[in-house]
């Protein structure tokens, strides 16, 4: 076995008269050309039935972006796109995700070595299905500068509207360091044992750029949150300059309008059928160029993390929750939010054991939030019997609680984050104290290791 040579079979999708030179070319030692596709559907099918280990198309060819990478990728196929150097075709190939690019014009055999270069060592392990190798951000950067690599924050929570876009919307407003208005003592009076524990100061914040983004496919409610039109989603928007390689973060700054000072929006789905312009290829284009735009991206997520694929035999269909996978795998940190009520409390306990068993954030800080914790349905002293009954049935010691408070009523009816409406109140004490316990739980360099860190997640 140590003397046979291993061939390397090439698939080949290229447009034009160049076609017949690129196949005599391959025609190498080593490299093999199975099959000449005329099109993506073509090249596809090539890949799943395991006929190629590389793939060498055009950089024109018809129905060529992200999303084909990826499922080239996770067919275990290598891609090398033919463009000229220089140009914005070699930008936008590159944008999509392939493994090398070459230019036709320099020495025609130099191909065959990049073909060789891209091939995995021998003995590799294959590529996770459905996940590209590497996450190329599609935003060019000042070479001249250090490119900012901000951190993803993923606000998620089981079904039954827990408040994950409240606690989205008000820590955004927190990491931005929204300053609180001056600040009003409460009235002194008798504490009695069904109050709410909460903090008695706001921890100082620093200044950042931060962009709220809506991926609920379910029911983005973001922009009602904010008072903002929604007639054209930013979200979707940007997830079709993604997936066609042409994103930047001055396209991205432009789709997503100031709502506060420091904070950026980008608007959900308009309406829930609409789910299948958020394919999971496009927004991890989308996570990584938000990272050099914004220091924090707060994505508020929807409920679903089940694989549909689990239920069909066609695993190439859209899948409805690959935008809440996508934020998952890109979050630094993971914000799961339940309702503080015997019944989000039992789905809140389930939610965190699904989310360990799907390892949808793996290499992700957790924090636990339970919202609207109040004694008329806990109890006395609702914050401690919470706090217990996470930390016995979901080991959850380290706890934050949102107290109910009748100022996020106040907000939700003027479209106001609580550091606008009421910087005082208690809710929005105790959502500046989870903010500061996010900047502390982002780890510094898990954005640069973001594309080692997607595939590993999935």
């Amino acid at each position: 076995m140590s003397g046979a040579t291993t061939v390397a079979t090439v698939l080949c999708a290229v447009r034009g008269a160049r076609e017949a030179e690129v196949v005599t070319t391959l025609a190498a030692p080593g490299l093999q050309v199975t099959r000449r596709c005329a099109d993506v559907v073509e090249l596809l099918a090539a890949a799943a039935a395991g006929a190629g280990r590389v793939a060498v198309v055009s950089c024109d060819l018809p129905a060529l972006d992200r999303q084909a990478v990826v499922d080239l990728h996770a067919h275990d196929v290598r891609i090398v796109a033919l463009a000229p150097a220089g140009t914005w075709e070699e930008g936008r190939v590159r944008a999509y995700g392939v493994d090398a690019v070459f230019d036709l014009d320099s020495a025609p055999d130099a191909l065959c070595d990049v073909v060789r270069a891209v091939l995995p060592p021998h003995g590799a392990a294959a590529g996770a299905p459905g996940v590209p190798r590497q996450v190329v951000g599609a935003g060019a950067t000042d070479p001249g500068c250090e490119p900012r690599r901000g951190r993803t924050v993923a606000v998620w929570g089981p079904t039954g509207a827990p408040g994950r876009t409240t606690v989205a919307t008000n820590l955004a407003a927190e990491l931005a360091g929204q300053a609180p208005a001056r600040r009003a003592r409460p009235p002194r009076r008798e504490r009695r044992s069904s109050d709410v524990d909460v903090p008695a100061a706001v921890p100082p914040a620093p200044d950042a750029e931060v962009l709220l983004v809506d991926a609920d496919t379910y029911g983005g409610s973001v922009a009602q949150r904010l008072g903002l039109l929604d007639e054209s989603p930013g979200l979707a928007a940007a997830a079709r300059s993604a997936g066609q390689g042409a994103l930047d973060g001055a396209g991205l700054v432009a789709l997503a309008p100031t709502v506060l000072p420091r904070v950026r929006v980008l608007t959900g789905l308009t309406r829930a059928a609409r789910w299948p312009e958020l394919p999971g290829a496009s927004l991890d284009a989308v996570w990584e160029v938000a990272r050099s735009v914004a220091d924090w991206t707060v994505v508020d997520c929807g409920f679903g993390i089940e694989r549909d694929e689990l239920l069909t035999y066609d695993t190439r269909a859209p899948q409805r929750n690959d935008a809440t996978w996508s934020a998952l795998a890109a979050a630094d940190v993971v914000v799961v939010v339940g309702a503080g009520d015997p019944v989000g409390l039992q789905r809140l306990v389930r939610a965190l054991d699904e989310l360990a068993e799907t390892g949808a954030c793996v290499g992700a800080a957790r924090v636990v939030v339970v919202n609207r914790v109040r004694a008329s349905v806990v109890g006395p002293r609702p914050e401690r019997a919470v706090r217990d009954a996470m930390a016995r049935y979901a080991s959850v010691d380290d706890l934050h609680v949102v107290p109910e408070d009748a100022a996020v009523d106040l907000g939700l009816r003027e479209g106001r984050t609580l550091p606008e409406s009421a910087p005082a109140s208690p809710a929005r004490r105790a959502l500046a104290r989870l903010a500061a316990h996010v900047r502390e739980a982002a780890s510094p360099g898990r954005g640069a290791t973001h594309g080692l860190a997607l595939e590993a997640a999935h």
